[in-house]
C-alpha cells in the first residue's frame, strides 16, 4: 500500500485486511482502495460485498487507484483509476469519484494539477479552493453506437418515454445517461418512472437516468436514477451530461451552468468541442480496515 496517500498500515494480526478510505462528493459515497502495489484484481463478490451497509463499508461505488498504464504514462498519467458500481460491474467515468481520487492524489503528490488515467483517457484535475476540485471529463459522444443503442435513432429527441420523462436525450461520457427535461422538477417520481428507461431495450447497458429543469439560462435543478437502480443525491457526469444536452437542444444559451442537485451544487463549464469542466466539493468520511479476498 502507498501509505503516504492512505497513512494506513495493516495492524498487526490482519495480514488479509486492506486499507481504505470513504469519501464523498455531494453525498456520493465512495469505498477507495490503493492498488498499486500489485495485488489480485478485485472480484465481483469483494465489491458486492464491501459496498453493502451490512457486510462491508457501504459506499455506491467501489474506487480502485491502479499504476498508470504505458500509454498514460506517456500522457503523464500520475496514477490510474477504475470504478465499480455496487453489482460489480465497472464503469468507465463518475465526476463525484473523479474529484475525490483527484483530492487524495494531489495530496499525495503535493502539487495543484495532475493527470489522471480514466477508462484509456487522460483526465485533467485541479484544485480550485479548499476541499474543491475542478475535473476536465469526456469526450461526450451522442453517436447512438457509442452509448451504446440497440438502434439508431435521432439522440437528441428519444423516441422512448415514461410518464412525465418523454422527449429525452441520450448521451455517453464513459458511461451512458438519459436526460429529459421537465417543466416542474417536484412532480417528477424518479424511483417509479426512471426504472422503465434504465430497462428499456433501447439501451442494452442500461443508462442513468435524468430529469432535469431550467430554472434560468445559467441554471439547471437535476435529479438522477442511476444504474444499477438508485435514486442518488449527487450525479457529476449527470449534472456534465444535463448541462450539455440544454445546450445542445437550445435551451439555454449559457457555456457555464450551475447544477443543483438533492445535496448540492457542481458547477459545469461547457468547453469547445466535446468536453466540459466540472467543479464541486470533496469530503472525508473515515477510514479503515476491510477484509481482503481470499
Amino acid at each position: 500500500m502507498h501509505t503516504d496517500l492512505l497513512l494506513l498500515s495493516s495492524p498487526i494480526g490482519l495480514p488479509q485486511h486492506w486499507p481504505f478510505i470513504k469519501m464523498h462528493g455531494l453525498e456520493n459515497y465512495f469505498v477507495i482502495l490503493d492498488r498499486r502495489d500489485g495485488n489480485k484484481p478485485l472480484n465481483v463478490e469483494d465489491i458486492v460485498r464491501i459496498c453493502s451497509n451490512n457486510t462491508g463499508v457501504g459506499g455506491e461505488q467501489l474506487l480502485t487507484i491502479e499504476p498508470a498504464s504505458d500509454e498514460g504514462l506517456k500522457a503523464g498519467a500520475y496514477a490510474a483509476v477504475r470504478i465499480f458500481n455496487i453489482d460489480g460491474r465497472e464503469v468507465g467515468a463518475c465526476g463525484n469519484a473523479t474529484r475525490c481520487m483527484a483530492y487524495l492524489l494531489l495530496e499525495e503528490s503535493g502539487g495543484d494539477e495532475l493527470l489522471i488515467e480514466l477508462a484509456g483517457d487522460v483526465v485533467h484535475c485541479r484544485r480550485a479552493g479548499p476541499m474543491e476540485i475542478s475535473v476536465t471529463l469526456g469526450p461526450i459522444s451522442m453517436d447512438w453506437r457509442k452509448i451504446p443503442l440497440a438502434r439508431e435513432v435521432d439522440t437528441l429527441h428519444l423516441p422512448i418515454g415514461s410518464g412525465p420523462l418523454i422527449d429525452g436525450a441520450a448521451l455517453y461520457i464513459g458511461n451512458p445517461h438519459a436526460i429529459f427535461f421537465v417543466d416542474r422538477l417536484d412532480g417528477v417520481d424518479m424511483p417509479l418512472y426512471a426504472p422503465a428507461v434504465q430497462n428499456n431495450p433501447l439501451f442494452p447497458d442500461g443508462a442513468n437516468v435524468g430529469a432535469a429543469e431550467i430554472v434560468n439560462q445559467q441554471t439547471l435543478r437535476l435529479v438522477v436514477w442511476e444504474r444499477p437502480g438508485v435514486l442518488t443525491k449527487a450525479c457529476g457526469t449527470g449534472a456534465c451530461i444535463a448541462a450539455y444536452a440544454a445546450l445542445k437542444r437550445g435551451l439555454v444559451t449559457s457555456k457555464r451552468i450551475a447544477v443543483h442537485l438533492p445535496a448540492g451544487k457542481l458547477d459545469i463549464e461547457i468547453l469547445d468541442g466535446d468536453r466540459v469542466v466540472m467543479t464541486g466539493p470533496v469530503s472525508f468520511c473515515c477510514h479503515g480496515f476491510i477484509q481482503g479476498g481470499n
